[in-house]
């Protein structure tokens, strides 16, 4: 038997045990300890392995202990006499006790009723997720100036669907809340997208069905087997059924090479390691150090055109300039086997309804450029069997390194008679390296004025030489081979240029503040009115060919032609090609690190940054929606992602927002949504000329309301180049096709690959011979690889994890 100090230790125990689980539970929950997780989830995999007779016992236990630690020890006496000597008055269990409900501060739960019981009264579950909130909400926090103390009115607030006057919001309909949340979407989604704008379009009107006589795309030599590029490749490596992996010995020593070339560790370590006595043997590796290995790669495995170092100089500095044959890309893209069922040889108008009266815009074949080039290469030439290559060119200097300020100047090409889902995936190789362009800052050149011309001109010289071959090639064509062997006269065509807005104007000589499209002012830039056309190349081309005149009426002619006086800039000879139409839309820097970044900034200006953060740690969690759990107001060097993550919940920070001054915040509201609207139409991969319209109607809102800025003392104008431009885009997307055809991301994540993967493979000392011989060695290795692929089983996954598209003519056979 216990005595009763037994029974009051054994009930402490108890109590102290079940404390210390619960406490345990409520840590495991909210510790992000490596092991503590690590313990966390091996518990609950326990219990979840637990049968449902496990689960009774141990609640049976649970229980027990808990009435075990709450069982009332009846008194049996004390110092001063026995349980006889008081009255029940006494000892107080028979006084009425009220509950106090204890007071909810900041921070707490409206539900305070949760913490008036004892411990077991509440569920744990409910605990655990009061901490949680409480740790995301950081708690209490001082009063922050300006913050608002209660809801404002409903007239403060304009509704979803206002776009009246501003003294008018229009009242959201209490019943379309209640409408389920699926027909609710279907609505939504049929004002921009009715039926037929889908990816298939209910009317196609190809060129050569428009005019039957002509034939875009008509291959001169018909596809042959035997002049396939795979059996070319074949040839080229004396491969055959016996060793499909060669000039490799085998599977392995395949295996092997393609990993050290791809995912391996450095030259240095993997000669190590085939040195270790016994791994050669054991693998059966026809290579005995990594020198060896690249001896096979370079002189077995066709491969890119290579590239040429050519040396420039400039006032006596002398730069480094690599280059490949331009054309030879051309012939690479265009001849790979993997696209044979994707290459597109001839414009397309689409349509959305039957009577063709919506236009459906999405690759570049559907816009316009490619139908009105085929016409003029056409009577350019009078042949009727022309096909347009268009060329897409974009640049972008980068940072290779954080330190020793080390920079690359890539080029890149791609051909839009690819489709654009294949353009922009590096692992397809749509894409190619070109050049690396000088980046010499010219810093010997003391004045300003010069360096900053000559820089130019050092850039136009390069480019000219990398395009001069297009000069040629666009007026009398070129016999391209397809990967099925199927030869075609193409003409390649400059087309667009794709680069930021230092870009554009180094490209179209036009000065900064300028737009690169149009001749509108730089004074009143940001007004709709001085939205105008683009700049005719004609006046252009005639002041640039005053320099046989003299420098004095060059300077002038190109003064009053509205560019820099460049002498020689790459485009002047290239046919069919006007610059000024070909600078593309641009999400990345435009939008996102352009006008979005402005608009966030004077957000922060009205608002103040204490008012921002702390509502960015209010918000609740939510599926794709990033939580700035110590506000944005900190952040530094915000990439377009970020942005493109607080756009996702920047209209919710200000609804309900104060302005100074007692201003009203439905203007501010408006032209935030405005801008919304702007951004995510703009990147709608495919557009009709319906959701044209409410893209021009979002730009055009924001620009009737964009003066509360100007009320409220952060702007004095709206002068800025990106801003403008977005006027443009309309222009363009009918003109080339969606804006993701054209993307600067794609540019951005071109640079991991091949500049700065390229830059950390070599020594960092003398670094361009080895990172063009590191680039060219590991696009041989994935063409090598590709092509094994292609023989062992045409419909598996390729080694980089791409998946071969079904063709089109499987496709088209099938529906038929």
């Amino acid at each position: 038997m216990f005595s009763s100090r037994d029974d009051d230790l054994v009930a402490a125990i108890v109590a102290r045990m079940v404390d210390a689980q619960r406490g345990l539970h409520s840590h495991l929950q909210q510790s992000s300890n490596p092991l503590c997780l690590e313990y966390r989830y091996e518990r609950e995999r326990r219990a979840a392995d637990l049968s449902s007779d496990s689960d009774d016992e141990d609640h049976r236990i649970h229980q027990h202990a808990y009435s075990s630690a709450r069982r009332v020890i009846a008194f049996r006496g004390d110092a001063f006499g026995s349980a006889d000597d008081y009255d029940d008055d006494d000892l107080g269990q028979d006084v009425e006790m009220s509950i106090v409900e204890p007071v909810v501060g900041v921070g707490d739960f409206n539900n305070a009723t949760a913490f008036a019981g004892d411990g077991d009264s509440e569920p744990e579950d409910e605990l655990v997720e009061a901490e949680m909130v409480a740790e995301l909400e950081a708690g209490w926090e001082p009063h922050r100036e300006g913050a608002p103390t209660n809801h404002p009115d409903d007239s403060d607030v304009p509704t979803v669907g206002d776009r009246g006057d501003a003294d008018a919001p229009m009242p959201v309909d209490a019943k379309a809340m209640e409408v389920d949340s699926d027909t609710s979407r279907r609505a939504v989604e049929k004002q921009l997208i009715d039926e037929g704008h889908g990816v298939k379009p209910k009317v196609v009107v190809r060129y050569s069905e428009k005019y039957p006589s002509l034939k875009p795309g008509a291959t001169i030599q018909e596809p042959d087997k035997h002049r396939t590029a795979d059996a070319s490749y074949q040839a080229a490596i004396a491969g055959s059924d016996a060793n499909p992996y060669a000039p490799f010995a085998s599977r392995i020593d395949w295996e092997i090479a393609r990993w050290a070339k791809l995912r391996g560790p450095g030259s240095t370590a993997f000669s190590e390691l085939l040195s270790i006595k016994g791994v050669r043997e054991a693998l059966n590796l026809s290579y005995k150090t990594s020198d060896e290995l690249n001896q096979i790669i370079d002189t077995q495995l066709p491969g890119r055109p290579k590239f040429t170092r050519r040396e420039v100089v400039v006032q006596g500095e002398v730069m480094e300039f690599y280059s490949r044959d331009i054309l030879e890309c051309v012939r690479g893209l265009w001849g790979d086997s993997d696209f044979v069922d994707d290459l597109i040889f001839e414009p397309e108008r689409h349509y959305a309804d039957e009577d063709e009266t919506i236009r459906v815009y999405g690759d570049m074949h559907t816009a316009k450029w490619w139908w009105k080039t085929q016409k003029k290469v056409e009577n350019h030439t009078g042949k009727k069997s022309c096909t347009v290559v268009p060329i897409i060119i974009s640049s972008d200097k980068t940072q290779l390194t954080q330190f020793r300020n080390k920079t690359a100047y890539p080029v890149y090409m791609t051909i839009g008679n690819l489709p654009k889902h294949i353009r922009r995936k590096p692992t397809r190789q749509g894409q190619v390296l070109l050049a690396y362009l000088p980046t010499s800052k010219l810093e010997h050149i003391s004045n300003l004025a010069s360096r900053r011309r000559t820089l130019a001109n050092l850039f136009h010289g390069c480019m000219k030489h990398i395009l001069h071959p297009l000069e040629k090639a666009g007026h009398d064509g070129v016999i391209l081979t397809s990967g099925d062997g199927a030869s075609r006269c193409c003409y390649p065509i400059l087309a667009a240029y794709i680069g930021d807005y230092p870009e554009q104007v180094l490209v179209t000589l036009v000065k900064t503040g300028q737009c690169p499209v149009c001749p509108a002012p730089r004074e009143g830039i940001g007004e709709p009115h001085n939205l105008l056309p683009p700049r005719s190349i004609e006046p252009v081309l005639e002041a640039l060919n005053k320099i046989d005149e003299g420098p004095v009426a060059f300077t002038q002619a190109c003064s009053d032609a509205g560019i820099k006086p460049i002498q020689d800039p790459f485009w002047k000879n290239l046919p069919f090609v006007n610059i000024y139409q070909s600078i593309t839309p641009d999400l990345l820097h435009q939008l996102y690190q352009g006008f979005v970044k402005h608009v966030i900034g004077w957000i922060r200006s009205a608002c103040g940054d204490s008012e921002i953060d702390a509502r960015c740690r209010r918000l609740p969690p939510n599926h794709h929606i990033r939580l700035f759990m110590k506000g944005i107001s900190h952040l530094s060097r915000v990439t377009g992602m970020e942005h493109d993550q607080i756009c996702r919940f920047l209209l919710g920070l200000i609804l309900d927002i104060r302005l100074p001054d007692g201003l009203s915040n439905v203007r501010l509201i408006r032209a935030v949504r405005a801008l919304l609207d702007f951004l995510y139409l703009a990147k709608y991969p495919i557009h009709t000329s319906q959701t044209l319209d409410n893209l021009d109607d979002a730009l055009r809102q924001f620009h009737e309301n964009r003066d509360i800025f100007v009320a409220l003392g952060i702007r004095l104008n709206f002068d800025i180049p990106k801003l403008h431009y977005a006027g443009h885009y309309r222009y363009f997307l009918e003109f080339f096709g969606t804006a993701d055809n054209f993307n600067t991301e794609y540019t951005e994540r071109l640079h991991i690959d091949m500049a700065k993967d390229a830059y950390a493979a070599s020594n960092t000392k003398d670094e361009y011979p080895q990172m063009t011989s590191w680039l060219d060695r590991r696009e041989r290795v994935m063409q090598h690889a590709k092509y094994l692929r292609r023989r062992l089983s045409p419909s598996a996954p390729s080694p980089l994890n791409v998946i071969k598209p079904v063709p089109a003519s499987f496709l088209t056979a099938h529906c038929r």
